[in-house]
């Protein structure tokens, strides 16, 4: 037993199990651009957690790929994206070392995300983590490999209910479902409107109780589909709380971007580490989902000129990188009831840490170290234990 599971024992916390191997039950969330690539994914596992991959545009971390992509059609653009998927994943197992579980996060919203979840599974990651959408077709799209772990993210327990209903009838149930509240998570939010946000229905103490309930309904087992609660975590009392209440483990995002091994520039760490809480605002993207972000210059002047953007939106014979990256784009598609800017492009220039131009998505609850940056060991030990790093307890 690793160092950390021990300390998980010694903490009265219990294993997460998914497709009946053990894990410490905190979950390191899905973040594209490349934000959360191998080096981030591949550390959590060999630590024995949930590394997790985004699979949107991972050509980026390759110059090879983004060479022969960069002003290339469609198709070549997705099959470069593919090659890095598949590099990422056999890096990120390598980095493991057997040890842990290697997903792969795939919204739902994309064009390609069929082809996403195809290659995951050819590529042998461990799981397909699937939100931005009610991903109701996923179990169809796995058969080259059955045995893949597939975890939906949901918000509120209607959708969960609507998850389970509907892959019955394909004679699967997810192995886990991570449930994210809208009020405090970072990126695209499991609402459909702004206003949405705060409805007392995705608070974690009204969702976990209603979806015990409907577990017992349908017969299936206490902890037959683990849930991992996402959004707003940032303390080891508040993940001893979660798991009291019947929470199977816990989902960090924007802690887990900001640590040493993040795969973000460290100009991307830094806006996120100095970001206030407060400086937090959520927006309709280009999805034409509400999302979170940091108020910089390129937010604040999008904001400014959105009327006026709104005002002249029309449809586009093609997408002006050529990418397609949406299957539903306001930009491109000309609906200016959502956004009216290149998702791919600005979250490109966050990972890049461009202020100026960037997009930088970020969770609303403030960073368990405040503006300090530490390791991805440092952050589980503290969830797991409470004990803070030595740098952080010496900056009070």
């Amino acid at each position: 037993m690793s160092e950390l599971f021990n300390k998980m024992v010694e903490n009265h916390l219990s294993p997460l199990i998914v497709k009946g191997r053990e894990f410490l039950p905190i979950v390191q969330g899905g973040m594209g651009v490349g934000v959360s690539a191998h080096r981030l994914a591949g550390t959590v596992a060999s630590l024995g957690g949930v590394g997790t991959i985004a699979s949107v545009d991972l050509r980026r971390h390759h110059p090879d790929l983004m060479e022969t992509s960069r002003h290339a059609d469609k198709d070549v653009v997705d099959q470069a994206n593919l090659v890095a998927l598949d590099r990422e994943i056999s890096l990120a197992r390598e980095m493991s070392r057997g040890a842990g579980l290697i997903a792969v996060n795939i919204m739902r919203a994309l064009s390609e995300y069929a082809s996403h979840v195809r290659q995951a599974c050819r590529s042998g990651a461990d799981a397909i983590v699937m939100g931005a959408g009610l991903p109701l077709d996923l179990p169809n799209l796995v058969d080259e490999k059955p045995d893949i772990g597939l975890i939906p993210i949901l918000s509120d327990a209607r959708g969960v209910k609507l998850i389970i209903k509907k892959w019955a009838r394909k004679a699967r149930l997810p192995d886990a479902i991570v449930i994210e509240h809208p009020r405090y998570a970072a990126g695209h939010l499991g609402a459909a409107k702004i206003e949405d946000i705060n409805d007392p229905r995705f608070d974690f103490e009204n969702v976990l109780p209603e979806v015990q309930e409907f577990f017992r309904a349908e017969g299936i087992g206490e902890k037959e589909i683990p849930l991992i609660l996402a959004g707003g975590i940032n303390s080891h009392e508040r993940m001893i709380e979660l798991t009291e209440m019947g929470a199977s483990a816990v989902q960090l995002g924007s802690a887990f971007a900001v640590t040493k091994e993040g795969d973000a520039a460290e100009g991307f760490k830094k806006v996120l580490l100095e970001a206030k809480p407060e400086e937090m605002i959520e927006f309709i993207s280009v999805a034409g989902l509400p999302a979170r972000a940091v108020r910089t210059p390129w937010l604040d002047n999008y904001l400014k000129f959105l009327p006026k953007l709104t005002a002249v939106a029309h449809k586009k014979p093609r997408c002006s990188v050529k990418f397609d990256c949406l299957s539903e784009c306001g930009l491109r598609d000309g609906i200016a009831k959502i956004g009216q800017f290149c998702i791919d492009m600005q979250l490109a220039f966050a990972l890049q840490g461009n202020k100026m131009k960037g997009l930088f998505f970020r969770g609303a609850s403030s960073l368990p170290f405040g503006d300090q940056m530490c390791s991805v060991k440092e952050l589980m030990e503290y969830m797991l234990t409470g004990v803070k790093p030595k740098i952080v307890q010496e900056n009070r």
